[in-house]
């Protein structure tokens, strides 16, 4: 489906002005619908313009400014709230990736993992240790080659 013409809108509107002929009528006339020959005479009686109105169209968005700066205030006053704490705080009912991207738009970073205390019985790995059978490094001498017989170089 197309968009009417102003061109086309303009006229409709006018042959409905000048009371020459029925909404019916005029719809035959300009070869549209009666309902699209209705809402626009409804559109002009609202908002005083008949163009087009693609910009409302689509889903209208959950979170709108004010929850943005909310969720500003509430990021500045505790920065570790995850995604979901911050959504019941708001006391929106949106995904959670929705919250995320609200927060990369804002450019906001926020805490991936929940908090937990640390391991009382320490680190699992204590210090990296060194390679295994693939570590040549250790295996080989300066001047030694492991395809060659172990013999040195003279020097």
């Amino acid at each position: 489906m197309r968009t009417l013409s102003m061109d086309l809108r303009e006229r409709i509107v006018s042959s409905y002005d000048k009371e020459d002929r029925t909404r019916e009528e005029i719809a035959l006339r300009y070869r549209v619908s009666l309902g699209m020959v209705k809402k626009l005479l409804a559109q002009r009686r609202q908002t005083g313009d008949i163009g087009a109105r693609h910009h409302r169209s689509g889903r209208k968005p959950l979170i709108v400014d004010a929850h943005k700066q909310q969720m500003r205030a509430l990021l500045c006053k505790k920065p570790d709230l995850t995604l979901a704490q911050l959504r019941a705080a708001l006391g929106l009912q949106c995904s959670v990736q929705a919250i995320h991207y609200a927060l990369v738009d804002l450019g906001l970073t926020y805490k991936k993992r929940r908090s937990a205390l640390p391991n009382k019985s320490g680190p699992t790995l204590p210090e990296r240790v060194g390679g295994g059978v693939g570590s040549r490094v250790a295996l080989t001498r300066r001047g030694w080659s492991s395809s060659t017989k172990r013999v040195p170089k003279p020097t």
